[in-house]
């Protein structure tokens, strides 16, 4: 037992759908990465800036110590001072350590050294540069001994901040403004959850405050309490990037998107297309088997008849051979539309354009139309204006298409056939033909559709009448081919009007 073959149409839904799925699937995990890309943005733009500025702290933090200790202690006015080669005083407060006691006009600087007091006896005589909390902050302190007296200053900040830009300058490879200097290292509080949770909030808040931190470096003991860090004096680089690279991803995850929805569309269009024109080709033999069909049908049997010498009167004989002969011009029409079909599609259709009067146009419609004998029982109104601009058209092609109308016009009217071809100029560029007609109308949720292909109006009338469903299709192609446009106006009960607007020879 055989199993019928699923509709064109199901094949159609079902390949669709695989398509969004085996297309969503990988597009969401792909937006997903993207989101999370752009999450982590900033931290990603603050590394790639730190590995920027890792050599030139790496120089720094190496060259910042020999530089303060190649400073010089210099007494003026019974007080010690720390002055570079250059001349720059480095110090800010001086106090001086003296048989086991400590002098000095700061009183929490007196407490700090006081509380680590043997440890600077355990100092060098020559000149030291070291970190010391004082008051639950960090100062740089200097120090030389001097026979039994240990002479010091604590270092002013913004000196140093002065001498690490005099030296900076060699080692810049960014032209973004910056500015080195020397903060606090932030301690931990303890080994608990709260305590790390309170230094992150307190170093996140220093960075939300002041300049953004671009790179830090811990400096190596004796000045393990500091940092020295890079800080922009100008736009943050850091929002800048990041928003930069988050707008570039936004744009080209939306560029992707819209491709994806562009080629979904699109294939999707191509695969209904392809399960269209699978349905057509079957409409397609269908329709021309049965066309065919018929004619072959009646030649057949015209002819058996005629063999078998069943006529002996010469009347009738005469009868048979002009259905024979009728016939036969009816299954080279219906070959000869399919192939002339067959050739628009195919673009090897060929116009060969001329200057021509409208009236000879409508004539050379007219006398076709007249030859095949289909005006028994019709009256057939021409009227043409005498003033009417030619046009450039390829006679046969045109005509042809006129033809179709007057054909299409005959066929489906009723017993009382009144057929009318008019013209006239619309505007200046445009010749209208108009073909109208008393027959039984077209419904206005079919006028789109009588264009297409095969394409036949289901009523009782069509039913009776022969036809291919190719002639309107064929009409509009030859149309639009000449540059002009095919339009309907229809009622139903009242009869069509259909019009070839026709673009005026303006040579």
């Amino acid at each position: 037992m055989s199993r019928a073959s699923p509709p064109i149409v199901m094949n159609f839904r079902r390949t669709f759908a695989l398509l969004i799925l085996l297309v969503v699937l990988p597009s969401a995990g792909l937006s997903g990465f993207g989101v999370v890309a752009i999450i982590n943005e900033r931290a990603a733009v603050e590394k790639r800036l730190e590995a920027a500025w890792h050599g030139t702290l790496e120089a720094l933090a190496e060259e910042l110590p020999l530089m303060l200790r190649e400073a010089r202690f210099v007494e003026r006015a019974g007080v010690w001072r720390l002055v570079t080669a250059e001349g720059q005083v480095l110090s800010e407060v001086p106090f001086v350590v003296r048989e086991g006691k400590v002098e000095s006009p700061d009183a929490a600087l007196t407490a700090a050294l006081t509380a680590v007091l043997p440890e600077l006896g355990n100092l060098p005589s020559e000149h030291t540069v070291f970190s010391l909390p004082v008051g639950g902050h960090p100062r740089l302190l200097s120090t030389e001994r001097t026979a039994d007296v240990l002479h010091g200053t604590q270092l002013s900040s913004a000196a140093v901040e002065t001498l690490l830009a005099a030296r900076a300058d060699r080692y810049l490879t960014s032209p973004e403004p910056v500015r080195f200097t020397l903060l606090p290292l932030v301690r931990e509080g303890g080994e608990g959850l709260v305590n790390r949770l309170m230094s992150e909030v307190v170093q996140a808040r220093a960075n939300a405050l002041g300049p953004p931190v671009l790179a830090e470096r811990v400096l190596a003991p004796p000045l393990q309490d500091f940092r020295l860090v890079v800080l922009s004096t100008g736009e943050d680089p850091v929002a800048r990037a990041s928003t930069r690279n988050r707008v570039v991803y936004a744009v080209l995850l939306g560029l992707f998107y819209l491709t994806l929805t562009f080629g979904v569309v699109y294939t999707g269009r191509a695969l209904y297309r392809e399960a269209k024109l699978s349905r057509l080709k079957t409409d397609f033999v269908s329709l021309v088997s049965h066309e065919l069909r018929t004619p072959l049908t009646s030649i057949r049997m015209f002819i058996e008849t005629l063999a078998l010498g069943r006529l002996k009167d010469p009347a009738q004989t005469q009868e048979v051979l002009q259905l024979l002969t009728r016939e036969t011009e009816r299954l080279s029409e219906l070959i000869e539309r399919v192939l002339d079909w067959a050739r628009i599609e195919s673009g090897r259709k060929e116009y060969h354009l001329e200057r021509m009067e409208v009236p000879q146009l409508v004539e050379t419609a007219v006398a076709a139309f007249r030859a095949q004998r289909l005006d028994s029982g019709v009256e057939l109104k021409v009227d043409l204006p005498s003033s009417l601009p030619p046009v450039s058209v390829d006679r046969h092609a045109v005509a042809g298409a006129l033809l179709n109308l007057l054909q299409n016009a005959y066929k489906y009217s009723g017993k009382d056939k009144r057929i009318s071809i008019t013209a006239r100029v619309e505007g200046r560029k445009w010749v209208g033909l108009a073909v109208e007609d008393n027959g039984v109308g077209i419904a206005p949720r079919e006028r789109k559709r009588i264009f297409e292909r095969f394409y036949r109006v289901d009523n009782l009338l069509t039913r009776k009448t022969e036809g291919s469903g190719l002639g309107l299709a064929i009409s509009k192609r030859i149309i639009e081919a000449h540059g002009g446009r095919i339009t309907v106006q229809s009622e139903v009960g009242k009869g069509s009007r259909f019009t070839l607007q026709l673009p005026v020879d303006e040579a």
